[in-house]
């Protein structure tokens, strides 16, 4: 090897270390979400932060489905829905299940954002974490207009999968 190549693999070798520094440095959006989710474990401070219960067009509040799992009981910010923006420290819904002590256990962080507000302004679905939003198109089951949405189970493992709207391991049978 000539001194010539010596020099460009070790400049090649300097730049990917450097990269994967500087990736390393950048905050995870999944911890992000983490530390701003984490007060909102007492149910308290989340309705003290805005977020309320929400209930389905049937008025139910616990939301599962047979053979999937559940999602559980999901308190709302109505303002963060309202705005088109997306950002992990500050998700839209508050995902709980409730416990056999009657208390409620954050599971989830849940991002929305109406798909009418988001597709004003940007050209494809939203994404968070690496992950693309799911559309639910209207007519839905919460009566809502069409939205895109995306779970991220940061507070509760869910074997499907991080971002799967269903988790297994959640059940509304105490709700």
């Amino acid at each position: 090897m000539t001194t010539k190549h010596m020099i460009a693999l070790a400049t090649v070798v300097f730049a990917m270390m450097a990269s994967e520094a500087t990736a390393a440095a950048k905050p995870n959006g999944l911890s992000t979400a983490r530390a701003a989710t984490a007060g909102y474990h007492n149910n308290d401070v989340a309705v003290a932060a805005g977020y309320r219960e929400f209930r389905d067009a049937q008025n139910i509040a616990c939301i599962d489905q047979p053979g999937a799992g559940g999602m559980g009981i999901h308190f709302v910010n109505g303002a963060r829905v309202g705005d088109a923006a997306v950002n992990a420290a500050t998700p839209e819904a508050l995902v709980y299940e409730p416990t056999p002590n009657g208390r409620l256990r954050l599971v989830a962080a849940e991002y929305i954002v109406f798909q009418t507000a988001w597709d004003e302004i940007h050209s494809s679905r939203p994404s968070l974490f690496g992950q693309q939003f799911e559309l639910i198109r209207s007519p839905n089951r919460y009566g809502l207009p069409p939205f895109y949405e995306l779970h991220a189970w940061i507070w509760k493992h869910n074997p499907s999968g991080m971002f799967n709207d269903w988790n297994p391991r959640v059940s509304c049978a105490l709700a």
